[in-house]
């Protein structure tokens, strides 16, 4: 479809639940028996489950891990026990960890502590880290920054983590993250659908406890809600946006 089309109702596919929303989705080619899907919540729960426990899918789904009341799933990714994985709070803080210390379980395991958080804090993003880069992280009143993955150290789970973006008033929290590299594009959407796109290389790359730069111009009540990491788009120059109404 194009840039404005409405796309097809996602109820048309997956039975749904009317307070159900999809949190990620996987391109899966094969169920290799080393490779296991790494999910993390809000509450900084994470789980490991091989990914051959979801080779017999049903019409109605299966469940892939047991949520406690209140608590929701912000992402998931393809991994091995080699890969390292970074999670990132509401605070600005992120951990540092490798896969191999949460070990494979069950589909309805609760999971184990990814994160420590204070009260009121979440998990905001799950990254699957891979060789190289820098990790973005974007705050709420549009400001954001590019750092080094190798300035995130490598700690064990559980714990609180480092400081990743300052949270100050000029800030707000952090609501997104993402690894890039140069040549990227990154996409950022407002509350009030504003949509710019950006090159990932005009961002400054700058230490961790730091509160960035502006990377969206915002109006009045006006908030960053989301970021994703594009490739770049051949033939399109510029940056692009858009307020959702079709000209």
């Amino acid at each position: 479809g194009g840039r404005l089309s409405k796309g097809r109702p996602i109820i048309n596919m997956l039975p749904l639940h009317a307070d159900e929303k999809i949190s990620a989705i996987l391109p899966v080619r094969e169920y290799a028996e080393d490779t296991a899907i790494f999910m993390a919540t809000t509450n900084g729960t994470v789980k490991q489950v091989a990914v051959t426990e979801f080779s017999k899918p049903r019409a109605s789904g299966i469940i892939a891990i047991d949520l406690e009341e209140g608590d929701h799933l912000i992402g998931a990714g393809l991994t091995t026990n080699k890969d390292e994985v970074l999670l990132v709070a509401d605070s600005g803080k992120a951990i540092r960890f490798k896969c191999e210390e949460v070990r494979c379980m069950g589909r309805v395991a609760k999971g184990v502590r990814g994160i420590k958080l204070q009260p009121a804090q979440k998990v905001i993003a799950l990254i699957v880290l891979q060789p190289d880069g820098a990790i973005l992280l974007a705050t709420k009143n549009g400001f954001g920054k590019r750092t080094a993955t190798d300035e995130f150290p490598t700690i064990g789970r559980g714990g609180q983590g480092v400081i990743g973006i300052v949270t100050s008033e000029r800030n707000g929290e952090a609501i997104g993250a993402a690894q890039v590299f140069e040549g990227d594009e990154l996409m950022l959407i407002s509350d009030q659908g504003t949509l710019v796109r950006t090159r990932v290389d005009e961002i400054s790359l700058v230490g961790r406890n730091t509160q960035g730069v502006r990377l969206i111009s915002l109006g009045t009540d006006e908030h960053l809600v989301g970021i994703e990491r594009v490739e770049e788009i051949a033939g399109v120059e510029g940056i692009l946006e858009d307020t959702s109404e079709e000209e």
